[in-house]
């Protein structure tokens, strides 16, 4: 069961910011912990920059989801951009083609409870997260 969700377009930095402060909400609701919700958020916040910056914008719907046992949140980040040409390289820790510490998505993997990528070169990337409750 899930509630539907809410969608929020990625085109700048500032809805990167809009995209962390609607994740923090909905975790807020859905009674995460603080220390799951600032995990979530870091995801979201890495994710959300990425689908901005190397898939060229596209979109995070935040929804909340209930499997019968425990309340949680899942976020899809999709986007039309490049695609990712060799995912296990870019999900090794330390690797990173734009600078930074090169912990992107291998970091965000390891803060969420699920963690899915349907990428394909010149078709776009498509992650899905989630985060329960304990």
């Amino acid at each position: 069961m899930s509630d539907s969700g809410e969608r929020l377009a990625i085109n700048s930095d500032q809805d990167v910011v809009r995209v962390r402060q609607l994740v923090r909400t909905v975790a807020v609701a859905v009674k995460l912990s603080l220390v799951d919700q600032t995990k979530l958020v870091t995801a979201a916040s890495e994710l959300a920059r990425n689908t901005f910056v190397y898939g060229g914008g596209g979109s995070a719907e935040v929804t909340r989801v209930d499997n019968g046992r425990r309340q949680g949140i899942r976020i899809v980040f999709a986007d039309e951009g490049p695609g990712i040409a060799d995912l296990d390289l870019a999900l090794t820790d330390g690797y990173t083609t734009g600078g930074g510490m090169g912990l992107g998505l291998s970091g965000a993997r390891r803060l969420v409870d699920e963690f899915a990528i349907d990428t394909e070169v010149g078709r776009g990337t498509t992650i899905t997260v989630t985060k329960w409750c304990r």
